[in-house]
């Protein structure tokens, strides 16, 4: 049992193994990459199709330079989507409740796109930091604030992942506390709050994916201010 409800979130180790490098692991056992060998199946098919459909929405904002980063965005895409969603089966671990792993991902990913930007179209790049038209007292505080502000993105985009993954499992925790805790005193409220963590869990079945598809998003957003 655990001893307070953040308790859900630390790596638990199994015979001295930790468990977030089992639940790393899972993506690619659940989605194997097929080879000639391989007869095309119903679940395969359905996989293909299902990224494809992925793989073209995050394109679509993105000129056509930038669709060289479509196998890098769609995996990252896919593995948030897979940790997300087997994290809320019972008697696991989801990695992406941990601010440090987000922020791992992020922030490189993010100063992929500035560098490519960087390299690739210098002047452009630098042109965000000050708007145009922008008169010329207001330039140096300008140029702070949206220097800030593209600082400030990485760290946006982990703590986004992090918060609404963390506050998913602790709500769903703390109503399923108050359904075993209910159930032999008031077993009618019990039932009833157990439909409402009916509810609780298919909503957060929606939240981790739109979660997954929200990260990937915004970085191609950033990728095409860049390229």
């Amino acid at each position: 049992m655990n001893l307070t409800f953040f308790d859900q979130f630390m790596s638990p180790q199994i015979l001295g193994i930790p468990l977030i490098t089992m639940a790393l692991l899972m993506p690619p056992i659940i989605f194997p990459t097929p080879n000639n060998r391989w007869l095309t199946n119903r679940l395969s098919t359905l996989q293909m199709w299902m990224v494809n459909l992925f793989t073209k929405q995050l394109m679509l904002p993105i000129n056509k330079t930038g669709h060289k980063w479509s196998l890098t965005l769609t995996t990252l895409m896919t593995m948030l989507l897979a940790i997300n969603l087997l994290g809320l089966l019972p008697y696991t671990f989801t990695p992406t409740t941990q601010l440090s792993m987000n922020m791992g991902l992020a922030i490189p990913m993010w100063l992929a796109t500035v560098l490519t930007g960087l390299r690739n179209q210098l002047t452009t790049s630098l042109a965000h930091l000050l708007p145009e038209g922008t008169p010329t007292p207001l330039i140096p505080i300008l140029i702070i604030i949206e220097t800030t502000s593209l600082l400030i993105r990485p760290l946006a985009l982990g703590v986004r992942l992090t918060a609404n993954l963390t506050a998913g499992h602790l709500l769903i925790q703390l109503t399923s506390t108050a359904v075993l805790t209910l159930l032999p005193t008031m077993t009618t409220l019990s039932i009833m709050i157990g439909i409402i963590l009916l509810l609780l869990t298919i909503l957060e079945l929606a939240v981790a994916m739109i979660q997954a598809y929200v990260f990937v998003l915004l970085l191609c957003l950033y990728l095409q201010e860049n390229i």
